[in-house]
């Protein structure tokens, strides 16, 4: 599944759409970044609430291409200009982070 391809099953919006549609290897969730920076694997969508610059900076540090910002929370321009720089797609969603971490592991897998 793609990173268009999961964000439209999610129904989440695109805030940063320019970006390489790779296929995905999975997902992390997780607030903590230094949790991200640790565990986190290449290929993956970080799902978090953590909308700020910095995920974009973490995420780009373990090569995750796409971040899904949970709980429609406001995401700055700052962090979009950042994800834009960096080529990391950006997507919101009103699902808080178990549903969205729930529903992508479910689409993720039935394609294994």
């Amino acid at each position: 599944m793609t990173i268009r391809e999961a964000a439209e099953a999610l129904g989440a919006e695109a805030v940063q759409d320019e970006f390489e549609d790779v296929r995905l290897s999975g997902a992390y969730t997780s607030d903590l970044l230094s949790d991200v920076m640790a565990n986190a694997k290449e290929g993956g969508a970080l799902i978090t609430i953590q909308a700020h610059k910095n995920t974009v900076a973490v995420a780009t540090l373990v090569n995750t291409p796409v971040i899904f910002v949970c709980n429609y929370r406001p995401v700055p321009d700052d962090m979009i200009e950042s994800a834009r720089e960096e080529g990391i797609a950006l997507y919101r969603t009103r699902e808080n982070q178990y549903t969205v971490s729930g529903r992508l592991y479910a689409m993720l897998h039935a394609e294994a």
